[in-house]
Order: C-alpha cells, then structure tokens, then sequence
C-alpha cells in the first residue's frame, strides 16, 4: 500500500511510525512544511488514563517517552491569595519538540520517509497513493479542499488565549485567577522539562478589549502580562513562541473520509485544552485507524469502520471538552464564589463527574469541601 500523510505532528508521526512498524512493505512518505526540529507552543499534557492506553498498544513508545516526563498528582487553584488542591487528578507533561523529536526519531528508524520543510500545495500533487491521511492540522488542506464532502463546520470561543512558556517551575498543574482594575485573568501553568513550563494566559473578550491587546505587538502583551502574574511567576520572565492572541477554534465534520482521504487529530477535530487531550485524541486517531484498516480487506471498508468505533468515542470527549471550555467563558462569574465553592465548581465543570465519584477520586477535597459546606449552613 501507498501512503501520504500530510503532517508531521504527533498524529501524523505516530501513524505513520505504528503502520510502517506493523507493515515493513508498505511505502510510506510524510509531509511536513516544517523543518525537523521546529514547533509552536511548550508542553502538552496526558493524564494517567491517556498514557494507559498508549500503553496497550505501544508499550515501547510509553518507555521512550516517560523517562522525559514530568508528573504529578493534583491540581492546585490560586484564587484571591488563596490555594486550595485537588488530590488524586494525575497528569504528566512533555514538551511539544521533545515529543515530536521522540516520534521522528521512531519514524525515521521504521523506514519512513519523512519530507520537512515540504508545503503540500493541492492534493493533486499526491496522485499514485492509496491513501492519504490528513493530519494537517487546524488549517487542514485536505478539509478545506472538502468541506461540503466532510460537513466541515468551524467556530471559535469568544475567549483569548496565548500560549507562553517561562522557566519557573511549579509544583503541580496549577490556574491562576487574578483580578485586575481592567478586567480578569486566568493562567494555566505546569512544569514540562527539569527547566520550563507551559505558562498560557487567558481573557475574557471584554478583558481583552479593556486592554487594548488588538493593538499591542507580542513584545507588549508579553510585558503586561508578566505585570499581571508577577506574583505567579515570582521573578521569572514569560517565554514567547508565535505566542499571539487566539480564538480556541472548533472544528468538527460529520464525515470522516472522502474517496481514499481520512482525517485526524485536529484536521478532524479539536478538545478545548482546558481537559488536556488535544495530543491524546491525535495519537489514539492514529491508534484507531490503524485497527480499523487493518480489520478490513477493502480501505474504503476501514474508513467506514474508523469512523463507526471512533466517533462516539471522541463525541463523548468533545462534549465533555466543550462544557468545560463553557464554564470558562464565564470565569469571571464563577471567580465570585469562595475558595471551596469555586474549586467544587472547577472540578466538576465538565459534568463527568458526579460527587460519589469525586470522594474516591479526590478525598482529601472533598473532605474539607463537606466540612466547609457543613459550617457554612450552620453559621
């Protein structure tokens, strides 16, 4: 079989590195406009469950990429000068070009031939190939060549994110909430490396507005809000990466291939990166597709089949994922409440987890949340 698959990151990667693997013959070539050894953003995060499946099928890969891993084992929230953690929510982190080096590395020692530095300008440049997986990313070629074909849509959150890096170091995977005379923020932060951590700063739109970001260069959002988080970041500078302001964008299609073209990751469609599963829905679409072709005898039959197990399983993820990205259009609102009330609000934000389930998840805070819910009704 020939394969084209357009993109070089960890969906594109990892397809292209699981099925030359499990079929030596098969002739492989990987696109990406990129150079080798170039990415956007920082760290990206799996939780415990995420590496467990990987694990599954590809304990090798697990072993390669654990030992550059952090990990930790709760949550803390920073509100008002106040702390408050969330036990037993694992996750561990990496970083992004780490990440990627570990998969090309794996492609190139499969027999993969991997094309950086290479833009796929029309798809009637890769006649000949049997299938061509797009893993082209948000702006995919392959879906916006197809959108009628694949029921495309794309819409975007009316928050605005950048995604910084900084070389402070934080103890768990935490969020600040800060107040400012001009509006609210909102950080996620988490260490990635021995040395860095993911820093990404949000906004509501009004907040935004109030600031003039639509007319500060990166240069100046950058400095303003190292001022905002200077307590946060304790002296340590922010660290750009095309850290521009953004829309988190939605994308969706309702079908998932088109003559001999498949989507994946987030080409296919995309999870708020506030339930950390971007990178985890790309390497599982690999995972998938991979099972479903190789199940059947036809690629038209294994397209079918990718699409039938496959989506129900990422609806549940994507609802789930576009609950919680609701509760932070509204952060602001939810920043009223107390310490306790505000953390029960975060935790069960995406509506998958109910209080039974939180107690043996989370003990330890949903014992002081019982005991503070208990003294408040009796004040």
């Amino acid at each position: 079989m020939r394969i084209a698959v357009i993109g070089g990151g960890p969906g594109g990667l990892y397809f292209a590195y699981l099925w030359k693997r499990r079929h030596p013959d098969a002739h492989i070539d990987l696109f990406e406009q990129n150079p080798e050894g170039a990415t956007w953003g920082f760290g990206v995060v799996f939780s415990e469950q995420a590496l467990e499946f990987l694990r599954a099928d590809d304990p090798e890969t697990v072993d390669a990429i654990t030992p550059r891993m952090e990990s930790w084992k709760n949550i803390t929230l920073n509100l008002r000068g106040e702390s408050v953690e969330l036990d037993g929510v694992g996750f561990s982190s990496i970083g992004r070009l780490e990440l990627l080096t570990i998969l090309q590395q794996r492609v190139r020692a499969a027999g993969v031939a991997a094309r950086y530095g290479t833009t796929i300008q029309s798809i009637d440049e890769l006649g000949g190939y049997d299938l061509i997986v797009a893993a082209d990313g948000l702006n995919s070629l392959v879906r916006r060549g197809f959108e009628k074909e694949f029921g495309a849509s794309v819409s975007h959150s009316t928050n605005k994110f950048a995604w910084y890096g900084t070389s402070k170091r934080f103890a768990t995977l935490s969020q600040t909430f800060v107040k400012t005379d001009l509006g609210f923020f909102n950080a996620h932060h988490y260490r990635y490396s021995p040395a860095m951590s993911t820093f990404l700063v949000e906004c509501d739109a009004a907040t935004w507005q109030a600031y003039g970001f639509e007319h500060k260069t990166i240069e100046e959002s950058q400095a303003i809000c190292e001022e905002i988080f200077a307590d946060t970041l304790d002296g340590h500078p922010l660290v750009s990466n095309k850290s521009v302001w953004r829309n988190f964008p939605w994308i969706w299609n309702e079908n998932w291939s088109h003559q001999n073209m498949v989507l994946i990751g987030d080409a296919l469609h995309t999870a708020h990166f506030s339930i950390g599963s971007g990178t985890r829905l790309a390497i599982e679409d690999a995972i998938a597709l991979t099972k479903a072709l190789e199940a059947e005898t036809a690629i038209s039959a294994g397209l079918a089949r990718y699409q039938a197990e496959r989506k129900p399983i990422v609806q549940k993820l994507v609802t789930a994922a576009r609950t919680s990205a609701d509760w932070y259009e509204h952060f602001p609102e939810h920043m009223k409440l107390d310490l306790m009330d505000f953390a029960y609000s975060y935790i069960t934000r995406s509506g998958r987890i109910a209080d039974a389930r939180l107690r043996s998840m989370s003990p330890q805070f949903m014992a002081r949340y019982e005991t503070a819910k208990k003294i408040g009704s009796q004040a």
